[in-house]
């Protein structure tokens, strides 16, 4: 397997391709879903398919793009920047700070722009059989061309000014799709909730992105990631303040704990939404700023490693745990994703760029399958309720095997994708030092095959408890479910360690085309003592959820032998947290509105007041004093002056030749006495 030590990587650095016509244009995948969303807006009402012709039309071309782009990185490596200069403003010292628009194209956004077109691609088409007959199919498609766009524009933007652009896009159209059923009173707080969860630690973000670009002059994210690779004097004596910002940020966005109470109630808006949602786009945004931002925490913020990774460790495990005890079969998988989710972040945080990323990549493809089989259940039994389904798998087929492919990747099981991605998380962690997190991370991958066993066996076995004939999904729902099982089949194996796929190569090395070298781990061929262990954690859960949770058991037997006294009650409530944050907002409400109210009326009306009597003032003056006894009076002096001196010339003017002739003998008399005085 190749790789690059840190000085070889930064001449390497210097070699990397510009990738031709389709990275300099790169722009074009950005703006595509946007000018989807507007063709949908004007036009979708009128067509066939109300409009989703116009979303999936745009990401298939941004599939073929970014294939391209893809193949083009994963031969040879490429790196490419760039921006426009949209607007400046003035900074202590005399500097200008320059906001920029663009693009950029290395191997991480180039990943990115893949996976959300794929992904996106298959969820779109899937969604035009599970939105059938839908109420607001037009405005659905609308919505979800916005939340596409919006995530390319985070994950191509050169710098922190545009990636918040994205970010707040992407909120925006998360906000509206979780509300997409807006009459549903509990719709519309689940999407507030996810909204104002999302604005808090939004704070981190622009606060971090403020002091990141009034330190270093520049938002641009290589230009930080060079001033952390030489340890910058000025970007050091903030780089922990920034870090933690940052990280606060993305806590809110990848739902790290304790900030991830809003996701599993975000699964009230359409399934293919929390398929996107947890897949490649929202979710992930926090885990790829971290990746973006990975030198400053790599080579300035180290300091910062030790509470990511432990809030990581806690989020893994604790969001797995909450799994085990959710009827919904959606809110399984959400609370999965959180878990996941941890696992990322805390590979990141350790120090293991490539892990943490490659579970990203490999976690979308198994997420979205989950997510998707799940709705194509949900459409045919009409509830969310494990303990309306059952037996399923005799009715849907092809659901049922490619559910099972996405549990057994999910579970980490070999040789699927998931085995491969958590085995590095858990080898780069034991490299690193963090020993107990690794066990932790085993112990998260004992709990993730427990729930898993337990929702394929009350899903998809024993005997149906619902209502009606359950049957299989049209093709549009199940052809993408076959799709995304290939890649969570074999994804695995872009990045086995030591293992060389001839001219193409290995995720680490395509991820790692960029200007500055991350500085992280790579191990040369695969710990299977340490692969066996996680592996065997994954079996025994699955086999103990199998025993616990049998085919023939009725789910509320199954929970009441799972029913573990101090245990099962702290999970069923959710570790109390929504009712904290409730209690927060109730103690906080009165007290901080009679404080905005305050500050509305007596500092806000203060100063506007304050402002229009010296406005008025100032009119007054320049009104009353300069214009009316100044400038009036001096240009009415001049005038009157002048009216004067014309009546009294006028008077001169009679029209007598006489006086005239009279009036010339005097002047050259005059004339001749001044002579004849002054000679």
């Amino acid at each position: 397997m190749w790789y690059l030590t840190a000085e070889e990587e930064a001449h390497a650095a210097e070699a990397l391709s510009s990738g031709g016509f389709f990275a300099e244009w790169a722009g074009v995948m950005l703006v595509l879903p946007f000018v989807a969303f507007l063709l949908i807006v004007f036009f979708g009402k009128r067509m066939r398919r109300h409009g989703a012709e116009f979303a999936i039309g745009a990401l298939a071309v941004n599939l073929v793009w970014s294939s391209v782009l893809f193949f083009q990185n994963a031969v040879e490596g490429i790196h490419r920047e760039v921006s426009w200069v949209v607007g400046e403003i003035g900074v202590f010292g005399g500097d200008r700070l320059v906001f920029e628009l663009g693009w950029v194209v290395d191997g991480l956004s180039i990943m990115m722009f893949w996976l959300v077109s794929f992904v996106g691609l298959l969820v779109f088409v899937y969604a035009v059989g599970y939105m059938h007959g839908d109420v607001r199919v037009t405005a659905f498609f609308a919505a979800f061309s916005l939340f596409a766009g919006a995530m390319l524009v985070l994950v191509g933007a050169p710098n922190l000014v545009q990636l918040i652009i994205g970010w707040e896009g992407v909120g925006l159209a998360s906000y509206l799709l979780i509300g997409h059923y807006w009459e549903d009173l509990d719709n519309v707080r689940a999407a507030n909730k996810a909204f104002l969860v999302n604005k808090v630690a939004d704070v981190g973000l622009i606060l971090g992105a403020v002091v990141l670009g009034f330190t270093l002059g520049t938002f641009r994210f290589s230009e930080l990631s060079v001033a952390a690779f030489d340890h910058s004097p000025e970007l050091a004596g903030v780089a922990v303040a920034a870090g933690l910002l940052l990280f606060f940020g993305a806590m809110g966005k990848s739902a790290q704990f304790p900030l991830h109470i809003w996701l599993p109630d975000a699964m009230a808006g359409p399934t293919p939404v929390s398929a996107l949602m947890h897949a490649a786009t929202m979710v992930t945004a926090g885990v790829y700023l971290m990746g973006r931002a990975f030198p400053l925490f790599e080579y300035l913020a180290s300091d910062t490693r030790g509470l990511m990774v432990a809030i990581g460790a806690i989020t893994l495990f604790a969001a797995g745990l909450l799994a085990l005890v959710q009827d919904d079969i959606k809110k399984v998988l959400a609370y999965s994703t959180v878990s996941q989710l941890g696992y990322m972040m805390t590979a990141v945080a350790a120090g293991g760029y490539t892990a943490g990323l490659f579970h990203l990549f490999t976690h979308a493809f198994f997420k979205a399958l989950l997510f998707l089989g799940a709705g194509a259940v949900i459409h045919a039994v009409h509830s969310n309720n494990m303990s309306d389904m059952g037996g399923l798998r005799h009715y849907m087929p092809r659901t049922h095997w490619t559910f099972v492919v996405g549990s057994l990747s999910l579970a980490g099981i070999f040789p699927l994708a998931g085995f491969w991605s958590k085995d590095e998380i858990l080898a780069t962690l034991g490299y690193e030092g963090y020993t107990t997190v690794m066990w932790i991370g085993i112990a998260g991958a004992f709990v993730t095959a427990f729930y898993m066993a337990r929702a394929v066996a009350l899903t998809f076995w024993g005997s149906y408890k619902g209502h009606g004939h359950p049957h299989e999904a049209p093709a549009v729902m199940t052809v993408p479910l076959i799709g995304l099982a290939i890649p969570s089949i074999f994804a695995g194996f872009l990045n086995v360690p030591g293992v060389e796929l001839g001219p193409i190569r290995n995720f680490t090395a395509w991820l790692g085309a960029r200007v500055v070298p991350m500085g992280d781990h790579h191990a040369e061929s695969v710990d299977w003592a340490l692969a066996a262990v996680g592996l065997a954690a994954a079996l025994t859960g699955l086999v103990l959820g199998w025993l616990v949770f049998s085919p023939d058991a009725d789910t509320q037997r199954a929970r009441d032998r799972f029913r573990i006294p101090v245990l099962y009650p702290l999970l069923e409530a959710k570790y109390f947290l929504d009712h904290i944050a409730w209690a927060i907002v109730n103690a906080t409400k009165g007290p901080l509105a009679r404080l905005v109210d305050w500050t509305n009326s007596y500092v806000i009306d203060g100063v506007v007041n304050a402002a229009g009597f010296l406005s008025a003032a100032l009119a007054r003056f320049v009104y009353g004093g300069l214009d009316q006894r100044g400038i009036d009076l001096a240009y009415n002096g001049l005038s009157q002056m002048a009216d004067a001196a014309g009546m009294a010339a006028r008077r001169l003017q009679t029209g007598r030749v006489q006086q005239y002739a009279a009036g010339f003998v005097v002047g050259a008399l005059v004339l001749v006495l001044m002579i004849a005085v002054f000679r």
